[in-house]
């Protein structure tokens, strides 16, 4: 029976690259899939875009593909990735530029666009989630993004790219395209589809389904984390999968280390919607076949929506922040001091903060007081932070911390200062209809 090997080169824009490579060199593939946009990594591009219009797309990518161009060229592997963020024909002009300079000559490239929707959102002052519309963000909204699915990734296989580059695509989209692409699925097999979406939705994380995120050391102890191997997705042309991953490579590939990626981020497994099909995961099977490797099979699929699910990012507001560490005999008493001597000055100085949070890191940051009673630790770190309307108001926050260096109590020390803008995330709905792909191929 037919089947395709697809390699998961990355979880997230700063994942590890050497995997990768590993993956590129040595992994039998079909198919390498970079998976690098999370929900604000969009807004953030496009921010980046608007300081440069040839920016916007992923910071590594240039890294990235000069790592494993060379490698997948050799091998017959082609390569898809969302790393075009903001910029997708931006993208792929450079990655044209590291195919030229790497000598790879009739490397053909697809940018794929469409997904940036933000003036057809504002014509239409879509719905948010909260109740709000669009236009009620008035100017202070950076990006609406729509998560296309994956038609013109398929396109763009079937034009003879080597290089797919998307924007805001649904993740399990970028795997799923592949599948389609090579064993001719319709795309109104629901159950097929279903099928291929949580193969990608398996792969999407990279490490975390290899054992990154499973380890819990004592509980559930994975070997060697810091040579963590990325996970190899086989796919037979009627959906079933089976996981594993290069030998020699660190993690592992378990029943268990699946069934938490099958659930990760699933508000219910029956109804997982997707712009290709609403995916249902709850009759899957997930079975050991050999030592780091697992079949699933079972999932099945209903038609999808007709709807798009939009990302779009705006200003919410600003946070000032300062830090400073306490160690040695007393050093809680000297934090909390310190932490009602900033209070105190924030409202003397009149910082107008709409949300304040004064923490001591390794005490009650993250629980408040209720489980630190009866610890003394050695050291602690002061952390003060507020959300402001301004950044000329967050920055007072971080200069208050700062001056507890001279100001008492003593033996303050690595005292550290930010003030930013918060780009928030609203979801919102779009038609499908309203939404228009469009593949453009380059050639090195």
């Amino acid at each position: 029976m037919h089947r395709i090997r697809i390699g998961s080169g990355a979880g997230y824009s700063g994942d590890r690259i050497e995997p990768a490579i590993d993956l590129a060199e040595r992994g039998g593939l079909d198919y390498l899939v970079f998976e690098c946009l999370a929900e604000r990594t969009i807004a953030l591009a496009q921010q980046a875009r608007q300081r440069d219009p040839a920016g916007g797309y992923d910071p590594l990518l240039t890294v990235r593909m000069t790592a494993v161009l060379g490698a997948c060229r050799r091998n017959g592997v082609r390569l898809i990735t969302n790393m075009g963020a903001a910029n997708p024909l931006g993208a792929a002009e450079a990655t044209r530029a590291v195919a030229r300079s790497l000598g790879l000559g009739g490397l053909r490239i697809a940018a794929v666009t469409g997904d940036d929707v933000l003036a057809v959102a504002r014509k239409l002052d879509v719905a948010l989630e909260d109740g709000g519309t669009l236009r009620g963000l008035g100017d202070r909204v950076i990006s609406a993004n729509a998560y296309i699915g994956a038609a013109p990734i398929v396109e763009a296989l079937a034009a003879g790219a080597d290089v797919v580059i998307t924007g805001r695509a649904a993740d399990p989209a970028l795997f799923l395209a592949p599948m389609v692409h090579e064993f001719g699925w319709r795309m109104d097999d629901w159950d097929a589809l279903g099928r291929g979406t949580m193969a990608g939705h398996l792969l999407e994380c990279a490490g975390q389904v290899t054992g990154g995120y499973f380890a819990d050391p004592g509980v559930k102890d994975v070997p060697e984390l810091a040579r963590l191997g990325f996970p190899i997705g086989e796919i037979h042309a009627d959906g079933t999968l089976a996981l594993t991953k290069l030998p020699g490579t660190g993690g592992c590939v378990t029943p268990a280390t699946v069934k938490e990626q099958l659930l990760y981020e699933i508000h219910d497994p029956a109804r997982y919607y997707q712009p290709d099909v609403v995916a249902d995961f709850s009759a899957a099977r997930v079975e050991s076949d050999g030592p780091d490797r697992v079949r699933v099979h079972g999932g099945c699929g209903t038609a999808r929506t007709g709807l798009l699910k939009l990302s779009i990012g705006y200003i919410d507001s600003c946070i000032g922040e300062g830090q400073i560490s306490y160690a040695g005999p007393g050093a809680v008493e000297r934090g909390r001091l310190a932490l009602e001597i900033v209070r105190e000055r924030l409202a003397l100085t009149g910082v107008r903060t709409e949300e304040l949070q004064l923490d001591l890191i390794g005490l009650d940051a993250l629980h408040g007081d209720r489980l630190s009673r009866g610890h003394t630790p050695y050291e602690v770190r002061l952390r003060v932070a507020g959300r402001t309307a301004t950044l000329e108001e967050a920055a007072r926050i971080g200069n208050e911390v700062e001056t507890l260096y001279t100001n008492g109590p003593a033996g303050g020390g690595g005292a550290w200062k930010s003030a930013r803008e918060i780009v928030a995330v609203a979801s919102a709905l779009l038609p499908e209809s309203a939404v228009r792909t469009t593949v453009t191929l380059l050639e090195a």
